[in-house]
């Protein structure tokens, strides 16, 4: 008999750990290879964790709602066989992922340009002078948050012994400005919470016998912190453009069904407006950056998130990985392939991570324009309204009349901290002109 180390397996580039929310199984039963063992959730999606061997599970090391490391053993499970338990640990780490291009000298002498340059505008937290447990996630946030260790220590946390959990600093930020602490600031730089009017104070809420109390669930919690970080970080700024997308729907309703029976999937209207998107972020790649305090980061990658909406009335943001390198029918499969295991709750966390600008579709649900908050730390988010049938003055050599065409509204919201009008409303008209201009005689 041996024993094999279950782990947290790697989740994606960003994901550091993971909350576990259901045991599916008992210490005692029997686990076949490849057959899930337990859930969990990261701050983006739910996924279960499979187990690499065949045995009986023997201990549990964490429990549910612990907050868990990728890499920690979260189980112990025994296996037939004499493989020796540190063979079995070796296999179970899968190894970290190799760069496909390696960085020139130049990109590596202005990384460490930049690193120096923040370090000296901003004394780091030394985490290691305290006695309690930070996961990489807490440190980030208080080191983006300019909170001090000593402040941090008093936060209380809800996980496993005491442990700070992002929920706890999150709230305690949220509620940070009606506290007597304040953030440090550095030369020319006031502190955030003088300039930042506090939305999240409590408000006394009546209750009457009829009405019904209902707790949020963990998704809807973090959608709304999210939310209220995305308005109280960027400055929103909002773009309207009508398009006439008369040609885009005539092509697609007498392509659907040959394209259908081709490829074997649907053809709807989200893989043309992405492709039109991306097009655009190429010839304005202002838009495809993020913002870390005083530093612009110009993404080299476009990666556009999808907004999809869930069964439970949640909201996701799968992401379409170099959306600009893809044909048509390559977007078609990410879309549909995306939309479906959203709807069906199995995409995995790498699925998330990585945007660089998101798309989201008003439309589906009859609205004619909306004016989206932005997905952080992107800069700018692409409302798609709802294409409508509307009188239009048509312009021909022979003069104007009025005809029936299909028409809609984009709305660009944007980030006015580093994206003016000018820029902002260049690239949705971009988007516009390319969607104007859909060839009806092109190939799929």
């Amino acid at each position: 008999m041996a024993k094999f180390e279950l782990k947290l397996p790697k989740m994606g580039e960003s994901v550091a750990e993971a909350t576990i929310t259901n045991w599916l199984k008992n210490v005692g039963e029997k686990i076949e290879a490849d057959e899930a063992v337990l859930e969990i959730a990261t701050d983006k999606v739910d996924s279960e964790v499979p187990s690499e061997v065949s045995g009986t599970l023997t201990e549990i090391l964490f429990q549910v709602n612990d907050v868990v490391k990728v890499g920690q053993t979260i189980a112990i499970i025994e296996t037939e066989g004499d493989t020796s338990v540190s063979e079995l640990a070796k296999q179970s780490v899968a190894p970290e992922p190799v760069s496909e291009a390696l960085p020139t000298p130049v990109a590596v002498a202005e990384v460490a340009k930049t690193v120096e340059v923040a370090k000296e505008a901003v004394a780091p937290v030394d985490f290691k002078s305290s006695d309690k447990f930070y996961s990489p996630l807490v440190k980030n946030i208080a080191t983006a948050e300019g909170i001090s260790l000593a402040e941090l220590e008093t936060i209380t946390g809800s996980g496993k012994d005491g442990r700070v959990a992002k929920e706890d600093i999150l709230n305690y930020i949220q509620n940070r400005g009606s506290q007597s602490a304040v953030k440090p600031k550095t030369e020319n730089q006031q502190p955030i919470t003088e300039n930042r009017q506090s939305i999240t104070q409590a408000v006394p809420v009546s209750v009457n016998g009829g009405d019904e109390i209902i707790e949020m669930d963990r998704m809807r919690k973090l959608i709304a912190g999210y939310m209220v970080a995305s308005v109280q970080t960027s400055a929103h700024v909002q773009s309207f453009i009508e398009v006439d997308v008369t040609n885009i729907v005539k092509w697609r309703d007498r392509v659907k069904t040959a394209f259908e029976k081709r490829e074997g999937e649907k053809l709807t209207f989200t893989p043309i407006f992405m492709e039109a998107v991306a097009k655009a972020l190429k010839d304005f790649p202002g838009l495809n950056i993020s913002v870390d305090g005083d530093y612009i980061i110009k993404r080299k990658n476009i990666n556009l998130g999808m907004a999809a909406a869930l069964p439970n009335g949640n909201l996701i943001v799968p992401v379409i990985k170099n959306a600009d390198q893809l044909n048509l029918v390559g977007m078609a499969k990410a879309v549909n392939d995306l939309g479906n295991r959203a709807k069906a709750g199995k995409l995995k966390p790498d699925d998330t991570q990585g945007g660089t600008y998101t798309v989201t579709n008003v439309g589906t649900f009859g609205s004619v324009f909306g004016t989206p908050i932005i997905n952080q730390p992107q800069v700018g988010i692409l409302a798609l309204g709802a294409i409508r049938k509307v009188p239009a003055v048509i312009e021909t050599p022979e003069g104007d009349f009025i005809g029936i065409r299909q028409k809609m509204f984009l709305s660009h919201s944007y980030d006015h901290r580093v994206v003016d009008g000018a820029l902002g409303g260049s690239f949705v008209k971009r988007v516009a002109d390319y969607l104007e201009a859909f060839d009806v005689n092109r190939e799929y």
